[in-house]
């Protein structure tokens, strides 16, 4: 799909979007003839972000663009000869202006669906000097993407399902790029909607927005305004002048709240009868621009008033400092008292928004029973996850020419299971998530009702499981340069993430110390590693998963003998 028949193809990342050594390395296969055999790669993390027990696959979308569009400028090709040595050979520049994906297969988890450590995000195969080329891009674009989406979803879990929440963070953001992987992925993993204009024109994101303090200081009282008349919202009857209807109404609203007329600042008030103007279906007021209850609240209750009596519903007020959680409860008070003085039921519900540098902890503040914050706009949080700004993805190769490859290390956690693997989900009667089990991708998948044994991590020896579901997790999206099946919307996916923490036990769901969720190996994956050029687990681990394996092979081939030496 190329860029220019598709908006978001404009947001899509370059082949040189990469680091310098996959250059250097993609020279060093082609100098020693194999540019062409045949790779794979595993794309997953070691473990899950924020301390918790899920992360949600995240990116796919972007790395698919990628994908289709990948191919090597002249610019880029004459760019890396700068820097390659000056006597490397032509005929490598040349097969580099030749690369495309077009033989590259990619299978993945599901756009947001849950992911835990081990399990690969993406399996890529392909010629091995262009899935090597691969590896930082797709790093790039799935790792923070998953990041933020599982972020924004922890952050939903805090607030319930009742509070809407708006991503917010773009001033915060890490560059434009950043930004905006941040508004469509935190929307992915369940805000509501974003103030990012550009996530909304190019990914779909819902856009959302109040006003600024700029907005109301620059107002002195002394504007008239072009046009202050305001027809009635039925379309019916001569105009009326918004700003003298709202005098009128602050005189009553004074007299209710027990202020003088003069207290509420007059440049507060001409700001929201300007707002009000432009938006008078939509009009909604900050109210601690100058002081809430002296000021804002007054101001707001007069112009909504004024709008109130031309048929027209203000949609809400927000606060940016101060204690949030108790300035709206009295800000609610004040609405159902002023709602019953004057006759009008729906100032009682008018929802009151807020923000101001809102992490988890304040949320959970906001979003505690009897709140009557109704809209929680988050930033800086959302966007740079200060609790672990990466999810520490990495890219690994498992198999090169159909036998696989290991990596064995000094450090036993960045140690890697070989060979060409299916990864499955199991799950009970109830539907519950059980575990996740890895193994060869030769082997027969297992079957529901069918007892499997599995190797969970950590374990001496093999535990048995009897699954009443069964669900294939890696499908086939991407193969000789094509989508495989049309990639979800990111509506979609995001109702597929709620989908999925809905199947976590709340003890795998809760945020601080959860159970950690279990992603075993069968057996015959774990004693792979045997057949391997290097070992990639604990000698003990290793042997006693071969001792399972051929004692399983064994019985097998002794029930046979007995079927055959039956009459």
């Amino acid at each position: 799909m190329a860029a220019e028949q598709d908006p978001e193809g404009r947001a899509a990342a370059r082949p040189l979007l990469t680091d310098l050594y996959q250059a250097t390395m993609a020279l060093g296969y082609w100098r020693a003839g194999r540019a062409r055999d045949a790779a794979e790669f595993e794309l997953f993390f070691r473990r899950c972000p924020f301390g918790g027990a899920f992360a949600l696959a995240a990116g796919l979308r972007d790395c698919v663009r990628f994908l289709r569009a990948f191919r090597l400028r002249d610019a880029d090709v004459q760019f890396l000869a700068s820097v390659l040595p000056p006597d490397t050979d032509p005929a490598f520049f040349e097969h580099l202006r030749a690369l495309d994906c077009s033989e590259v297969t990619v299978r993945a988890l599901p756009e947001g669906s849950l992911a835990f450590p081990g399990v690969p995000l993406l399996q890529v195969s392909g010629p091995l000097l262009v899935v090597q080329l691969l590896e930082t891009p797709l790093l790039c674009l799935v790792s923070y993407a998953s990041l933020v989406a599982t972020n924004a979803a922890r952050l939903r879990l805090i607030a319930g399902p009742e509070k809407r929440l708006l991503e917010m963070g773009l001033r915060r953001a890490q560059g434009p790029d950043g930004g905006l992987t941040a508004s469509t992925y935190s929307y992915l993993g369940g805000f509501d909607s974003s103030s990012n204009v550009l996530a909304g024109q190019l990914r779909g994101v819902p856009v959302a927005g109040t006003l600024a303090h700029s907005f109301v200081t620059s107002f002195s009282g002394s504007e008239v305004p072009p046009d202050p008349m305001l027809a009635p919202a039925a379309g019916e009857g001569p105009g009326v002048d918004l700003a003298a209807k709202a005098q009128v109404w602050l005189e009553h609203v004074c007299a209710h709240l027990g202020l003088g007329v003069q207290e509420p600042h007059p440049g507060e008030r001409a700001a929201f009868v300007a707002y009000a103007l432009a938006f008078p279906r939509a009009f909604q007021g900050l109210l601690d621009s100058y002081s809430v209850r002296r000021s804002g609240l007054p101001n707001f209750l007069a112009v909504a008033l004024a709008l109130g009596e031309l048929g027209y519903r203000a949609v809400g007020v927000r606060l940016d400092s101060g204690d949030l959680l108790q300035q709206a409860q009295e800000i609610r008070k004040v609405f159902r008292a002023a709602a019953a003085q004057f006759q009008v039921p729906w100032l009682a519900s008018v929802p009151i928004a807020v923000s101001n540098n809102i992490d988890e902890e304040a949320l959970a503040r906001l979003a505690q029973e009897g709140s009557e914050v109704n809209v929680i706009g988050i930033g800086t949080s959302a966007v740079t996850c200060p609790q672990q700004p990466s999810l520490g993805c990495v890219y690994k190769l498992v198999a090169v020419g159909g036998q696989p490859r290991m990596k064995l290390t000094e450090d036993p956690e960045k140690q890697t299971l070989p060979g060409s693997k299916a990864a499955f989900r199991l799950l009970g009667s109830d539907g519950s998530l059980l575990m996740d089990v890895l193994q060869l991708a030769e082997e027969p998948a297992p079957q529901a009702g069918q007892e499997l044994r599995v190797w969970p991590p950590g374990a001496q020896e093999p535990c048995t499981v009897r699954p009443a579901q069964v669900e294939p997790l890696l499908r086939l999206c991407f193969q000789q340069g094509q989508l495989c099946e049309p990639l979800p919307s990111l509506a979609e996916s995001r109702a597929l993430v709620q989908l999925s923490l809905s199947q976590l036990s709340p003890e795998h769901r809760r945020l601080q110390s959860p159970a950690q969720y279990q992603v075993g190996g069968r057996p015959a994956l774990c004693a792979s590693a045997l057949c391997a050029p290097a070992l990639t687990m604990p000698t003990t681990l290793l042997l006693c998963s071969l001792q399972v394996v051929l004692s399983e092979r064994l019985q097998a081939l002794v029930n046979s003998l007995h079927a055959r030496a039956s009459p």
